[in-house]
């Protein structure tokens, strides 16, 4: 699971995988605002189905999509071009996301949902540590930096609404959990595009992850089907904007930029969401939260992959 990249591919296609990666952080930033819409006039979960089930709709709604993506996309393919189906990396890569998403209801339902953000926001420290600890590869002192400040700088976007409760530690160890796996999916899907493409990787991922998601919904909900049309309007938002766009574009993105720093660029879905709750929402803006986002900015600036270098 390397973070490797050489300096031909950061010079030739650094700009549109970043600018693809952008997009995927926007995309996945704005789910939470198909879920305060679809909650918003039953008081329920979202789109009237249980946690867990409405994970499920999330990936699995959009697979005809991705499906076809694929076949579009290999189609187009050059002949010599790699096209391992199902590889371990991909393997992986479906079971830790249903991870992420399994520990991230659980935390939203026994914390806050300001403290379930906040420890999720930890997933780009877990890439580093397996990258520079377990995996022994070098890690600059850019990135470093650049972590540091996005972890600042999510703590300042969501600081203000953390809450110290032990009654809580339950559901703040959920979100811990929920970074950790989706660390883990960031270096899965980055080893996994090594061997095929991005459409490739990101459908049979989401295939792996709707069939355990299934079977947590059957286990552990009460409500699988949405009721109304809100809420299968919702659902379908979520699924084909904030999985299908947001895991596919981040997918193309993983083919050319190392996985460390393009955990570091997700922050911007911290930065989306608090943009989007404040247009859309009327949801406060503050100075704080503000400059909370320009320590993200910078600390993605900070940890750009440079040319010369092979690391990240």
């Amino acid at each position: 699971m390397s973070s490797t990249s050489t300096p031909a591919r950061l010079d030739t296609g650094f700009a549109p995988a970043f600018a693809a990666l952008c997009l995927g952080a926007v995309a996945m930033g704005i789910s939470p605002i198909f879920v305060r819409f679809a909650s918003a006039d039953m008081g329920t979960t979202p789109a009237d189905v249980g946690p867990f089930a409405s994970a499920f709709w999330r990936v699995s709604l959009c697979l005809p999509l991705l499906y076809a993506w694929m076949r579009i996309e290999e189609r187009r393919a050059p002949a010599d071009a790699p096209r391992v189906r199902f590889s371990k990396a991909s393997i992986v890569g479906g079971i830790v996301f249903a991870g992420d998403l399994f520990f991230w209801h659980l935390a939203i339902l026994n914390t806050t949902v300001a403290n379930a953000t906040f420890f999720a926001t930890l997933a780009p420290l877990f890439v580093v540590l397996v990258v520079w600890l377990l995996l022994r590869q070098q890690v600059s002192r850019g990135t470093f930096i650049g972590l540091a400040l996005c972890l600042l700088g999510g703590a300042a976007l969501i600081g203000q609404s953390l809450q110290a409760d032990p009654a809580r530690i339950e559901g703040d160890l959920y979100g811990v959990a929920t970074a950790f796996f989706f660390g883990m999916y960031f270096l899965a899907a980055s080893r996994a595009r090594k061997t095929a493409g991005a459409a490739r990787v990101t459908f049979e991922a989401g295939l792996i992850t709707s069939a355990i998601l299934l079977v947590v919904a059957l286990a552990f909900d009460t409500r699988v089907i949405p009721q109304t049309a809100q809420g299968i309007a919702a659902l379908l938002a979520m699924s084909y904007i904030s999985h299908a766009g947001g895991q596919g574009l981040l997918a193309i993105a993983l083919g050319r930029l190392p996985a460390v720093f393009s955990s570091l660029v997700i922050f911007l879905e911290a930065i989306a969401a608090a943009v989007f709750g404040w247009a859309i929402l009327g949801e406060e803006l503050t100075l704080i939260q503000s400059l909370g986002g320009a320590l993200i900015l910078f600390g993605i600036w900070a940890a750009r992959p440079k040319a010369e270098a092979t690391l990240g």
